[in-house]
């Protein structure tokens, strides 16, 4: 008898075969931009744990030409990386019932990005009220 050749399945690209597990693997790209800021964040707290200069110059570093574009960049990375965060969100929970029925995906996704537009907004004003004085 002849011995048979095991199958292996083709890895290379297999992300490429299919539109979903492209745009999850666009996604999961993102995530490095998220990394950056988290990083960009962690460097602003050390800085404020070391006194008024280290956080008046990571201010000033901030403020700059090359750093601005950067976080332009990475905000627009972030707001794709939430939004198609929301649009896997309802393959990954489990079916959600709402008076007997289904509720479908999309209105999953459309709760989760405005749940997500109001938090931000509040956020925002939260703090546009602290620091313009409007607090006062």
């Amino acid at each position: 008898m002849s011995a048979r050749k095991p199958y292996i399945r083709p890895m290379a690209g297999w992300w490429k075969r299919d539109p979903f597990f492209v745009e999850y693997m666009v996604h999961e790209g993102t995530a490095f931009f998220v990394w950056l800021y988290a990083l960009e964040l962690l460097a602003g707290v050390l800085c404020l744990a070391q006194g008024e200069a280290a956080w008046e110059a990571y201010r000033a570093l901030l403020g700059s030409v090359p750093l601005l574009l950067a976080n332009s960049v990475i905000l627009a990375m972030m707001a794709y990386h939430g939004y198609t965060w929301f649009k896997i969100m309802p393959r990954t929970l489990p079916p959600m019932k709402l008076g007997g029925r289904r509720v479908a995906g999309a209105t999953i996704t459309a709760l989760g990005l405005g749940a997500a537009l109001v938090a931000s907004v509040l956020l925002f004003g939260i703090v546009w009220m602290l620091t313009s004085g409007g607090a006062q």
